[in-house]
């Protein structure tokens, strides 16, 4: 075997061994002394020298681009940094894991990264370098020696490298890992690496969404997109989840107008990249990113890798371990153990605008099981010819996603009693709001005029006992117009300025094909209803609502989706069905039941670390959920005895079961103990649970 290692000077890079001869047009590695290797050493050293050697010119030369996403090794965007700023910076990496994974940092005025690539120099193995003076691009080099005056002491060896002089000896390089690495993986899984097949760069895109701080640095978060087949997203996901290093999983799958990226056909850095038919763009946090922190923070002087530019480590793009360099500079925080129920699965959860979401294997399986749960029918009402997959588990990841809610409940159907509610919906309606308030979101009720001051009054009650965790805001809707839904929806009737991001009804009555409201007898209750339903009507044509309808019966409020099924297999169904359909139809044996299951599914999602990462666009992430905050969340689910005492209020309000009109300790003709209190536990359980599985 032969290795011949041209100078600077030279164009070829030329590789020889026993099984052949390959000679590669390309930028030349620098001169990096003698090494004594074994043959087998060495073979490594050639072929991964050949590797980095293609990487680094695939800035200039595209023609080599598949070979280099082939040859499996990690590549690294590369920013350096006066010395000064350091400390700054490695906590913003710290801060900021999925745009700026941290591999190593050097010393001041190190130019080599012995755990990452043997015998580099990071001067000159880049092929080309920004350079930045005051946070502003003054020029792009092939080389960084000019910043390095070398000096030799007398009687040393013109062989031997002394340690760089000048602006150099006060610089520190950080390298941080790179999404090209994964690009080899996913064409591998038989995902189309489009860039590659249309041999353009990269697309890059500076987005609205902010970095969290640390010291000096505060930038906006860049993001790389590339086109994924719909049917193939979640091989996409789980290849970039098992590459932590390469950035990881996606931060985003749908519309780029949620980033704040308004066209794709303009990329801040790189190059357009065109979808195809059926395609999704999909965005992964990009090490760009730590560009943007040098133009926001402007340092006297700076250098990066010029954006697709990259150096090349000696690291397999998925290593069995994290390098573990025996350096202060080596973070290490990287968990490489992948629990396979850790894995995410994605799903669609919007159409208007385009938005997927992610959850890990396990978090979906316990929100599958809390969906069984809730579809068991005690009361043989047949609801279980009504239900569909998943739409607890969609609906949640909606929710999670939502930062104000609107929840409305309410069934008039004891027509001739004072107050004419039922039991069920209002304590479903108030264990969402309590976990939803817990997660930080804004919760609105909307209720019918009728029953506003004792609305009221339940929910300060509710508060007194703990079953809420604050007072959340009542209000009506009356319809005074044409325009009076959009009006209730969005600020100032502007259908881009919506109040709420997501409509919940919980046993709500709901609108049937001839305009009126009927109960499960066929009784219409028109007269004690509200025309609530034309808010669900009108949050159809807003971008950004999404609505949910929590039933067991089929007419109530969101039903509508499941129209059909209701008129052909429930009882009274041609009449009573309601025609009002929600993007989610939550099926349950009682509606209550429904609610519970949603406040358990939203722990469960927030809970989650691939999830939570996704949600906070790979930002803010905490490895594990303070302890502080689990302690809230973990208050605010249901419980047997929150749900006794609203049901107790329930009752001294004078409101009745829904099914018998009995003003007693029931839901539906079923008693609390042990029905409901039973089905409560189970949820729990589900959700609190921490073994695997099964």
């Amino acid at each position: 075997m032969k290795l011949i290692v041209m100078t600077s000077h030279c164009r070829t890079f030329s590789l020889r061994h026993s099984r052949g001869q390959h000679s590669l047009p390309l930028k030349a590695a620098s001169v990096r002394g003698t090494v004594a290797l074994s043959d087998s050493e060495r073979f490594r050293f050639s072929m991964l020298t050949a590797v980095r050697a293609t990487r680094r010119s695939l800035g200039y030369f595209r023609s080599v681009s598949n070979y280099a996403i082939d040859s499996g090794y990690q590549q690294a965007n590369v920013v350096i940094l006066p010395n000064h700023l350091a400390k700054d910076f490695e906590e913003f990496c710290r801060r900021n894991p999925a745009p700026l994974p941290l591999l190593y940092h050097s010393r001041s005025g190190e130019t080599s990264c012995t755990p990452l690539a043997r015998n580099a120099d990071i001067r000159t193995d880049i092929s080309q370098y920004h350079v930045y003076e005051e946070g502003c691009l003054v020029k792009t080099v092939s080389s960084l020696q000019s910043y390095c005056a070398q000096s030799s002491a007398p009687g040393v060896a013109s062989q031997q490298q002394a340690a760089p002089q000048g602006p150099w000896s006060d610089m520190v390089c950080f390298y941080l890992g790179c999404s090209f690495g994964f690009e080899g993986r996913l064409r591998k899984a038989g995902v189309p690496v489009r860039n590659v097949e249309q041999g353009t760069n990269i697309s890059m895109y500076r987005t609205a969404v902010r970095c969290v701080p640390a010291g000096v640095f505060s930038c906006p978060l860049v993001v790389t997109m590339r086109p994924v087949p719909a049917a193939m997203l979640d091989a996409a996901v789980e290849v970039t989840h098992l590459n932590p290093l390469a950035h990881g999983a996606p931060v985003h799958i749908g519309d780029p107008a949620l980033l704040g990226i308004h066209d794709l056909s303009t990329p801040d850095y790189g190059e357009p990249v065109q979808l195809l038919p059926g395609d999704v763009p999909v965005f992964w946090a990009c090490g760009v990113t730590a560009i943007e922190a040098i133009l926001c923070s402007k340092p006297h002087l700076a250098f990066s890798h010029s954006p697709g530019c990259m150096f090349l480590t000696d690291i397999p793009d998925s290593p069995p371990s994290p390098p573990h360099p025996p350096s202060k500079g080596s973070v290490g925080s990287h968990c490489t153990h992948h629990d396979a129920e850790l894995i995410p699965l994605c799903f669609l959860i919007s159409h208007n605008p385009l938005l997927f979401s992610l959850a890990s294997q396990r978090a979906v399986a316990k929100i599958r099981q809390l969906e069984t749960i809730i579809g068991e029918d005690p009361g043989q009402r047949g609801i279980r010819a009504l239900f569909v997959q998943d739409e607890l588990l969609r609906s949640c990841l909606a929710l999670s996603h939502a930062n104000s809610v609107a929840i409305t409940t309410g069934f008039p159907t004891h027509h001739t009693q004072s107050p004419p509610d039922e039991t069920d919906g209002p304590p479903g309606a108030i264990a969402m709001a309590t976990m939803l308030l817990s997660l930080g979101k804004q919760v609105t009720m909307v209720t019918d005029r009728r029953a506003l001051e004792m609305n009221r009054a339940i929910v300060d009650e509710a508060v007194r006992t703990g079953v809420l965790k604050t007072a959340i805001s009542i209000v009506t809707f009356e319809e005074s117009g044409p325009d009076s839904a959009l009006r209730f929806l969005c600020h100032h009737g502007d259908p881009n300025k919506p109040r709420y991001d997501h409509l919940v009804a919980i046993e709500r009555t709901g609108r049937a094909e001839d305009g009126n409201y009927y109960n499960m007898r066929g009784v219409n209750i028109k007269h004690l209803v509200d025309p609530i339903d034309d808010l669900f009507i009108a949050a159809k044509d807003i971008p950004g609502i999404i609505t949910t309808g929590i039933g067991d019966g089929g007419n109530e409020l969101g039903m509508g989706a499941l129209r059909d099924k209701v008129r052909t297999m429930m009882p009274n169904g041609g009449l009573i069905a309601c025609d009002v359909p929600a993007d989610y139809a939550i099926t349950a044996g009682v509606s209550n039941w429904g609610g519970y299951a949603v406040a358990c599914g939203l722990y469960l999602l927030h809970t989650c670390p691939s999830h939570q990462r996704y949600r906070l666009r790979g930002l803010r992430v905490e490895h594990a959920t303070p302890q502080e905050q689990l302690h809230d969340w973990t208050a605010n689910l249901p419980s047997v005895d929150k749900e006794e005492s609203i049901l107790s209020t329930l009752v001294r309000f004078g409101i009745r079961s829904g099914k018998t009109g009995h003003l007693a300790m029931e839901v539906d003709g079923l008693t609390f103990h042990p029905t409901h209190s039973d089905i409560i536990t189970r949820l729990l359980e589900v959700t609190l649970c921490t073994t695997p599985n099964p």
